[in-house]
């Protein structure tokens, strides 16, 4: 959009840059890029994938930009640092836009003073609409006003923001975990960074810690969220989480083990 560009009332229509964070995003990037096709620019900031992700990305439209992954955090605040636009909206590959959620963020940008916006997700896991157990609204803060952002944490990354934050009310498409051995693979991924969270923090796992956090685990996901309104999908979702909550605490007893020998 030229920066020219106004409204009928004389005011610049704001630019929107719409940045999608890439390694080896082949399977999933064309349809992003294409569903984000209503912001002014799609930057792919990619993390030198080996796949094609790069030249499928390009062909769907997006401009491409490569930066040498560290962690999320870092990642972030670079693609942010590379960026020149009024408002920035982070999609990552798994996740598509609509027109509904176009319509919402070019409105809030062009009138609303909040500096960053949340946006709920539709998660889409094991092909299923899951709206129960903590996946729904699932708010992510990533649409940001340019400048006004920072990112902490290298992992489950937090943003930062100078400002007031608000909350859109249509969602992105998330196709979260595609089957069971996407969800374990990721889930032993979060177990062992969170676990190491937690030998930082000093805490020990007691014996009861055991029986005690899976069991409030699971009355949280199936209960409090309602992880029953999604029935037989629901019950085994938080029965999962339920299972890696327990992986947890054997991974920080293994690491307070191994720190007494």
């Amino acid at each position: 959009m030229n920066e020219h560009d106004q409204h009928p009332g004389g005011d610049p229509v704001p630019e929107l840059t719409a940045v999608i964070l890439t390694l080896n995003e082949a399977a999933n990037i064309k349809d992003c890029v294409k569903s984000l096709a209503w912001a002014d620019r799609v930057i792919v900031f990619d993390s030198y994938s080996q796949d094609e992700t790069v030249a499928l990305a390009k062909s769907a439209g997006a401009d491409v930009l490569q930066s040498t992954f560290e962690n999320y955090a870092q990642q972030r605040n670079a693609a942010l640092a590379a960026v020149q636009s009024d408002w920035v909206f982070f999609v990552d590959a798994d996740e598509r836009g609509t027109p509904e959620l176009a319509v919402e963020v070019r409105g809030v940008i062009a009138n609303k003073l909040e500096k960053g916006w949340y946006v709920p997700r539709d998660n889409i896991i094991f092909g299923k609409l899951t709206r129960g157990a903590g996946w729904y609204p699932d708010f992510q803060l990533r649409l940001f006003k340019h400048g006004k952002v920072h990112y902490e944490r290298p992992v489950h990354e937090t943003a930062v923001v100078d400002g007031d934050t608000g909350y859109l009310e249509n969602a992105l498409i998330h196709y979260n975990y595609r089957d069971k051995a996407h969800f374990q693979d990721k889930q032993a991924s979060y177990t062992t960074y969170d676990a190491s969270i937690l030998k930082q923090q000093g805490i020990r796992p007691r014996p009861r810690k055991f029986i005690l956090q899976p069991w409030r685990q699971f009355w949280w996901r199936y209960v409090t969220l309602e992880g029953y309104k999604d029935g037989w999908h629901g019950l085994s979702l938080s029965l999962y989480m339920s299972y890696y909550e327990w992986v947890k605490y054997r991974k920080l007893a293994a690491l307070w083990r191994s720190e007494a020998t």
